[in-house]
This record gives C-alpha cells, sequence and structure tokens, in this order.
C-alpha cells in the first residue's frame, strides 16, 4: 500500500483494494465479452445486436475508471493488465465459436448476472470496512449492471 492521509485504517483499505481489484477483473473482462459479441454476432438481428454490444462494451469503460482510481485513491494498485484479470476474473469463460444473436445474447445475460451478484457481495465488504465510497461506487455500477442485465434479457423473452 502506498501513503495517504485517508482515514480508513490500512487494514480496511487492504481489503477494499482486493474487493475493488476483483471487480474491476469482472469488469474488464465483461467488456471484452461484450466486444466479442459485438465482433462475431451473426443473424437476422446483427445490426440491432452489433450496435447494442457495442453499447454495452463501451458502457463499462467508467464503472472500469472508477474503481480502477478508487483501489488506487485508497492507496492500493489497481491490477488491470489483460494477464491479471484473466487469472482474477470470476465471471464464467466466453463461448469462443458463439455465432448466432440469440447464443451471444444468451452469454452475455449470464455474464451480466454473475456481475451483478459479485457486485451485490462487494457492497457488503466495503459496508462491513466502514466505506460508504466504496459501497455508494458498487451501488451505482450495480444499477447500471442491471439495466443492462433488462436490456439483454429484453431479447430472450417472448413477445407478447
Amino acid at each position: 500500500m502506498h501513503h495517504t492521509r485517508i482515514d480508513i485504517p490500512e487494514k480496511a483499505r487492504r481489503k477494499l483494494a482486493i474487493e475493488l481489484n476483483a471487480r474491476l477483473a469482472d469488469a474488464i473482462d465483461l467488456k471484452f465479452q461484450a466486444k466479442h459479441a459485438h465482433w462475431n454476432v451473426k443473424g437476422p438481428r446483427f445490426i440491432a445486436l452489433h450496435e447494442l454490444f457495442d453499447r454495452l462494451a463501451a458502457g463499462l469503460d467508467a464503472p472500469i475508471d472508477d474503481m480502477a482510481e478508487r483501489i488506487t485513491t485508497l492507496a492500493g494498485t489497481a491490477n488491470g493488465t489483460l494477464a491479471l484479470v484473466a487469472k482474477a476474473s470470476t465471471l464464467p469463460a466466453y463461448p469462443a465459436e458463439l455465432a448466432s444473436g440469440t447464443a451471444h445474447v444468451e452469454s452475455l445475460a449470464n455474464a451480466y448476472a454473475a456481475f451483478a451478484r459479485a457486485l451485490r457481495k462487494s457492497i457488503g465488504v466495503a459496508q462491513k470496512q466502514g466505506d460508504d465510497g466504496t459501497a455508494d461506487l458498487f451501488t451505482s455500477i450495480s444499477q447500471e449492471i442491471d439495466k443492462n442485465l433488462w436490456l439483454l434479457e429484453a431479447h430472450l423473452q417472448a413477445e407478447t
């Protein structure tokens, strides 16, 4: 840990940095899962899904940056290299061979749901460490992830 004048005890900051780095890895993985889907989607809904997947990937840029900067604000080190992310992500591996729009939507929906669950767990960890700022960050990210999960699930639900 680096030196800081932030009054959160170092032991708590260490735990927070670990939790933030875990969600950072998940978010970076999720961004590239969405880009993979964007590049590889095929089928009759191609353009709509191609644009949706690109929008989902871009929507992760700010949360990724916010989590990385929160780690460094707490005097930790943000682990953002692809090698570190690959080791740390808790998301299900994205199937490389997918092509159909529905298969990509299903896989991304599963990844978004897993990330949302992890974020809700992380809110509790941050609260337990007495860091409302980090808890609020996780909460705001989880709200956006839930919204994007809804966008994906809407493609999987039957038309009425």
